[in-house]
């Protein structure tokens, strides 16, 4: 169940982070949505499943924002979006596990 909830935690701040800031302009409250949705899976993920996986899991979250920009030029938007939470949700589903 925790690991559920570290995934869906880790999505709202990718979907959260670039609804914000493209509903209100402001690309920094975007990130804001983004950083407080990733430290919060950081210290679930690493109460679950340690300090190297927590990092690796963080990681990932960070490179999959990274990630969509350039993706969004290919899929647009919203579909990056959505392509990147979703194989970080997976990450998280299967290596964010208790130990």
């Amino acid at each position: 169940m925790s690991a559920l909830l570290t995934s869906l935690v880790s999505s709202a701040g990718l979907i959260g982070g670039y609804k914000t800031a493209r509903d209100t302009g402001n690309r920094q409250l975007g990130g804001a949505v983004l950083a407080a949705a990733g430290t919060a899976a950081f210290m679930m993920w690493k109460r679950d499943a340690g300090t190297g996986t927590a990092a690796a899991l963080t990681a990932g979250y960070v490179a999959a924002f990274g990630l969509s920009h350039p993706l969004a030029k290919k899929l647009g938007a919203w579909p990056s979006v959505y392509t990147v939470t979703a194989a970080t949700a997976a990450a998280s589903l299967i290596f964010g596990r208790r130990r």
